[in-house]
């Protein structure tokens, strides 16, 4: 299962959640799902998770999401990277 991963420094939360929600560039049109984590230490610091079904859609999505610019406004950011899930461990 291919996702994109991404880490923002989003500066208010809550500011920027709305405009995630509206998912302008359309990253999210053919994704499975998606998963946002905040870190405890920087509860500015995001972590996004988007889940797809082909490698392609999550790569036509990522394209998107560069060519949209809708990041270039976070000076502290990674990503977004395709990436594969290679092994999940439960306990």
């Amino acid at each position: 299962m291919p996702f994109i991963m991404t880490r923002i420094n989003v500066g208010d939360f809550d500011a920027w959640k709305p405009s995630f929600d509206k998912d302008i560039p359309r990253a999210r049109e053919a994704a499975a799902g998606y998963r946002l984590f905040r870190s405890l230490q920087d509860p500015s610091e995001v972590f996004v998770q988007i889940e797809f079904a082909s490698p392609d859609d999550a790569q036509i999505a990522r394209d998107r999401l560069r060519s949209s610019g809708v990041l270039e406004r976070f000076a502290d950011k990674n990503g977004p990277t395709v990436v594969e899930e290679v092994e999940t461990v439960r306990r």
